[in-house]
């Protein structure tokens, strides 16, 4: 059995600086997506998956791993988001088990409508906090980790 690699002072600040970090941006994208849109960040960002897809849709596994979430919690947002008319779903011709999630032109226009105070509120939370150096650090930093994890 090896021995527990203690984080030492430096180690933790980082995890606790990004502990907090991490909670308080997802905190305030959640609620200025909430107060402006009525949307979770989770269903902002299958309408934006959805939007970069070619045709605007992709199958439900496919866009479940593109988000980094379960199948049954991407149900549940896609549930959600058809109640209001954003996304619709449809079958797979080819594989009676598979389902396409939709963006429809209500989603589209939703989006473009919730995007540009989305952005503002990134910038606010957490680019504008930052010097360029620093975040070209970041960048790399998270994209390693994200990679490793993977």
């Amino acid at each position: 059995m090896t021995e527990t690699r203690w984080l030492d002072a430096r180690e933790m600040a980082a995890w606790q600086g990004f502990l907090e970090a991490g909670s308080r941006v997802s905190r305030r994208l959640e609620q200025q997506l909430r107060e402006s849109a009525g949307l979770s960040h989770p269903q902002y960002e299958v309408l934006v998956r959805l939007a970069d897809a070619p045709d605007g849709e992709l199958r439900m596994t496919e866009l479940a791993e593109r988000l980094i979430t379960s199948k049954s919690g991407l149900t549940y947002q896609i549930g959600q988001l058809e109640k209001r008319g954003l996304v619709r779903r449809r079958a797979c011709p080819s594989d009676v088990r598979g389902t396409y999630a939709v963006l429809t032109e209500a989603g589209r226009a939703t989006l473009a409508e919730a995007a540009p105070g989305h952005v503002a509120a990134v910038r606010e939370a957490l680019l504008d906090a930052l010097d360029p150096q620093e975040l070209t650090v970041l960048a790399e930093a998270l994209g390693r980790v994200g990679r490793r994890l993977r």
